[in-house]
């Protein structure tokens, strides 16, 4: 969730473009933002506490990831119902909800939990859609789309799942969740890159109608 345009993965912006709140910093949204960045150092030393992989700790780090993914679906939502929109929660709100997924996929693949080639195409889809939501960003704004909406939630069960300490048929669940994750990643993404080239082009269109018309007159 975000306050500026929202890629498809999105669950939902804190407001629609053009809105903004009169709320001061020290709004719910807002802090429940600010819990979540602040998770984010911690869950990462839980998840490195005793070499990494104590079922115990292992099992608090994955509470602390399951906090912060619900603050991240609470706090767009209150900032958009109560109208407590504010130029730090534009900007605050994506690097929080980036961090922790980012600090999470990290931290596995660095104890050997979960293979590289994950994290990377993960994080590469995550920070590619967001330069290209500033490619568009004059022409307009991609909808959320239900496939998006099933990728952040696959991820987040796939990556929690991944934090446990899980072992048998679980194990070998999680495997598959992340593979669907993974596919959802790409898939979704690659619909975004379409949807973006429409927008921009058909943004560039009505452009060049408005200075064509000006030119005639």
């Amino acid at each position: 969730m975000t306050d500026t345009p929202a890629p498809a993965d999105e669950v939902g912006p804190r407001a629609a473009p053009g809105r903004t709140g009169t709320a001061g910093l020290w709004n719910i949204a807002n802090i429940l933002t600010m819990v979540r960045l602040l998770l984010v150092p911690g869950f990462v030393l839980l998840m490195f506490a005793e070499d990494g992989h104590d079922p115990a700790w292992r099992s608090v780090a994955w509470a602390a990831f399951t906090v912060a993914m619900i603050t991240d679906l609470f706090d767009g939502e209150l900032a958009r119902r109560r109208n407590l929109v504010t130029d730090f929660g534009k900007i605050a709100d994506p690097i929080a909800d980036k961090a922790i997924m980012g600090a999470a996929l990290i931290c596995l693949s660095a104890l050997s939990d979960l293979p590289w080639w994950v994290t990377v195409v993960i994080l590469v889809r995550e920070l590619g859609i967001t330069l290209l939501r500033f490619w568009v960003i004059r022409h307009g704004v991609i909808p959320a789309s239900r496939g998006g909406k099933a990728k952040t939630l696959t991820q987040g069960i796939a990556v929690g799942m991944y934090i446990l300490a899980l072992t048998g048929p679980l194990a070998t669940l999680r495997w598959w969740v992340m593979a669907v994750a993974v596919v959802l990643t790409v898939a979704t993404g690659l619909d975004y890159v379409r949807q973006a080239i429409v927008l921009r082009r058909a943004g560039l269109a009505r452009n060049r109608t408005a200075d064509g018309g000006r030119d005639s007159r």
